[in-house]
């Protein structure tokens, strides 16, 4: 995992998960626990869970986007 990756609003939620370290609880956080028992989640992106969730994709990436940095 390289931590210059950069995630944004059509990034694939489970590939967000897998490669980004602690982007599971902002996931979470957004979007609780459903998304992890979801078989969605390895197609859907951030946008449509965002949508679903009725969350602003834009502050999930930048959440997820800060974490690369700490």
């Amino acid at each position: 995992m390289s931590t210059t990756t950069k995630i944004t609003k059509e990034s694939v939620i489970g590939d967000v998960i897998r490669d980004i370290p602690g982007a599971q609880d902002v996931i979470k956080k957004y979007f609780g626990d459903g998304c992890f028992t979801c078989p969605g989640i390895n197609v859907e992106q951030i946008v449509f869970g965002a949508s679903m969730h009725n969350v602003d994709p834009d502050k999930i990436v930048e959440e997820i986007n800060a974490l690369s940095k700490e």
